[in-house]
């Protein structure tokens, strides 16, 4: 006879604001979680880190599970190291290149190396013994998101969309719970892993004013890798574009146009 499995309920936790105004507003009315993850990528920004911690300890102060996760080889590793035992496909064909080297928008190997393998890979151990009910945090205004089939499925409960929370209300809550991000979202509107090559150029501008020391990892990163951080700018180009703009913008010029771009080619070729 098959011993009738009890649920178990898992809060999904990056560490942004919806999975954040998810847990602590659960946390707040009582509701029942038997465990919150949350999966490293390595690449976080250090003020996430330490939003991260200070959440834990509410977490276990609820006395609720507190589990991180990772991949045990690093982001770095797998971009600028790995190889496969069997090489076939793409690194059949070219041997001698080292790494995943960065993502693009159709190779998306780091959402699935570094999150979506090692979360699941703990989610099918966990529903061994378990009927796992997993609770993740797309804001009611997400509406691609809420619509996507895996999110729909039996087992995914949506806590921010029941309650019609969007992501403004999201951060307005953790704002006035006294979680800030030390200013992240002050500056993006999303923060993710920070050398990621799909961000905007707004965003990377920011990277560059406001997180020099991480820009500097960036170019760093990119000179030891064989794929263009993106399809038209390597970050040593991005590097000459914004330096490029900087200059414009002090003499009043626009950073847009005919003639910004000509002369930016001309900068990038030379």
């Amino acid at each position: 006879m098959n011993r009738q499995k009890h649920d178990y309920i898992v809060v999904s936790f990056s560490g942004g604001k919806d999975s954040t105004a998810m847990l602590l507003r659960m946390i707040e009315l009582g509701e029942h979680i038997d465990e919150v993850i949350t999966c490293d990528t390595y690449k976080e920004f250090p003020a996430m880190y330490r939003h991260l911690a200070t959440v834990k300890t509410v977490v276990e102060s609820a006395g609720i599970k507190y589990t991180a996760l990772r991949n045990e080889k690093s982001f770095d590793y797998m971009m600028l190291e790995y190889r496969p035992e069997n090489p076939k496909g793409f690194f059949g064909k070219y041997q001698n290149l080292k790494g995943k080297s960065w993502a693009t928008a159709k190779v998306r190997w780091c959402t699935k190396e570094m999150k979506i393998r090692i979360i699941n890979g703990h989610l099918r151990e966990l529903s061994e013994q378990y009927n796992i009910i997993q609770c993740v945090g797309i804001a009611a205004d997400e509406t691609a998101r809420l619509e996507r089939k895996g999110n729909r499925e039996k087992n995914k409960r949506l806590p921010l969309a029941e309650w019609g929370w969007t992501e403004s209300d999201c951060l307005k809550y953790c704002y006035e719970k006294g979680y800030d991000w030390e200013g992240l979202y002050e500056i993006y509107d999303r923060a993710s892993c920070w050398c990621c090559p799909l961000q905007s150029l707004k965003s990377l501008r920011s990277l560059r004013t406001h997180f020099p020391e991480l820009w500097e990892e960036l170019k760093e990163m990119d000179a030891k890798t064989w794929r263009k951080f993106q399809v038209n700018y390597s970050v040593k180009d991005l590097e000459k574009r914004f330096q490029f703009e900087e200059e414009r913008t002090r003499r009043n010029l626009p950073i847009r146009g005919k003639e910004f771009y000509s002369e930016l080619k001309q900068r990038l070729s030379a």
